[in-house]
């Protein structure tokens, strides 16, 4: 680390921070044989541990005897977790309380540290430096990972006490911004997907309302292979209603590649919520218009193929004559409208049929012959609209909201960098001062 240290912070390596209360180990060597999903003491996994926060997406057990056994070391909420192994490597997040014994598996540190502000040190491990030292001292080993020994060598700036508790202080009420921001989110993604399956269902009369439900007034609907739908509608295969489906470049895209040039869409940029531009990989325009067939223009739908296969967004303007690599490409006609179209295949409704047309498994190609035979709810071009419209208004408050998530983290990021490394410097008031608060 060669930037110059401050004259108040301090160079120290996790074992400053070590006393003979401390914990620092890693998880317990728990396999299969030792599982018990009827147990009641959790195993926590290297899925549950976030980039500064507890995921909690695993349901692993033990019960109290393979516990004993294999003398597990017990979790306490406010131990640090650290993964060994990516992505990324070395992420941290604090254990909560679950009200119930656990462990961690060998993948997983376990750090405890009473000499230290547990939230600093957590936002610490997460630090753009420390991870830079965390990545060079894994490089070369045979697996991607960090031991507990290299892990032992990086090296924390450390200020006092009381500047660790301020700093950790303003990055906790950012991360309760973004956690309120995110709960926000999945409300209103929740609602959206209540209201797109009465759209898709009912509809929207000429007065601007949902159709009364069926159960009110059965005469309105009509049964179809897919449910019931309003009678004025029809069900079409997507083919009939497309001038094109194909698929991008699938042999060698690698070979068009060039820093710089005509962007060329993949899955990674197609979201529910619209295009992804933060990592285009581009193509020469030479290439490009050799590359004729794969070419798109706006109001095009892109799908996704693979990994999460139906995903698909509306191509906008500013993206007419791109090129697309191993993605669906559908040119909407005149029977349908390219935002109803991409809406239908999102919802509950499309996805449903593609996982079914594939067994139910999310990793298989979803290829031409199944976006063509993919049965789409029908209904006049007026009340397309109508549908649109209601969808849009909702639409609009999840793009203010997640534009909102991402400034928030882009700030995080930059208070991280600033307070962590001294850039910005923490002067902290003596307690008895009438100023008694940390001042930047």
């Amino acid at each position: 680390m060669s930037e110059k240290i401050p004259e108040d912070w301090e160079l120290f390596s996790i074992k400053h921070f070590l006393d003979a209360e401390s914990v620092f180990c890693d998880g317990d060597w728990v396999e299969s044989k030792d599982q018990d999903e009827e147990g009641i003491n959790r195993l926590i996994q290297l899925a549950d541990i976030g980039d500064g926060v507890f995921l909690d997406k695993s349901a692993r057990y033990m019960n109290n005897a393979q516990f004993s056994k294999l003398r597990c070391t017990e979790l306490k909420p406010g131990d640090i977790l650290i993964a060994r192994m990516p992505d990324p490597l070395g992420r941290a997040c604090l254990f909560p309380n679950l009200n119930q014994r656990c462990a961690t598996v060998v993948d997983v540190a376990v750090l405890r540290s009473p000499k230290a502000n547990v939230n600093w040190l957590m936002y610490m491990i997460n630090s753009h430096n420390v991870r830079r030292q965390i990545e060079s001292l894994s490089a070369g080993t045979t697996r991607t990972r960090i031991s507990r020994k290299l892990f032992s060598n990086v090296l924390f700036l450390t200020p006092n006490p009381a500047t660790q508790k301020y700093i950790a202080d303003v990055l906790m009420v950012i991360d309760q911004t973004i956690e309120k921001t995110e709960a926000l989110i999945e409300k209103y993604q929740h609602i959206k997907a209540g209201l797109m399956h009465d759209l898709f269902t009912r509809g929207i009369g000429a007065d601007g309302k949902l159709r009364l439900p069926r159960e009110q007034a059965p005469e309105l609907y009509q049964e179809t292979p897919i449910g019931w739908i309003p009678k004025e509608w029809r069900l079409e295969a997507c083919g009939s209603l497309c001038t094109r489906i194909c698929v991008g470049i699938v042999i060698q895209p690698t070979q068009y590649y060039v820093e710089e040039g005509i962007p060329a869409f993949r899955s990674a940029n197609v979201r529910e919520d619209g295009i992804d531009s933060s990592n285009f990989v581009f193509i020469s325009p030479a290439a490009n218009k050799i590359l004729v067939k794969s070419q798109i223009k706006a109001g095009d739908i892109l799908s996704v193929r693979t990994g999460y296969p139906g995903t698909s967004a509306v191509v906008p303007q500013e993206y007419q004559g791109a090129n697309t690599i191993d993605i669906l490409i559908s040119t909407p006609s005149d029977l349908i409208d390219s935002s109803y179209l991409c809406d239908w295949i999102n919802s509950s409704f499309g996805k449903g049929q593609v996982l079914r047309q594939q067994g139910g498994m999310a990793q298989q190609h979803f290829n031409v012959g199944e976006m063509r035979e993919l049965l789409v709810a029908l209904p006049s071009k007026e009340e397309q609209l109508r549908v649109r419209s209601k969808a849009n208004s909702l639409n609009k408050r999840l793009q203010v909201e997640k534009a909102l998530l991402e400034k928030l983290k882009q700030q995080k990021l930059g208070l991280m960098q600033d307070l962590l490394t001294a850039k910005v410097a923490v002067k902290i008031q003596p307690e008895n001062s009438p100023e008694s608060e940390a001042m930047i």
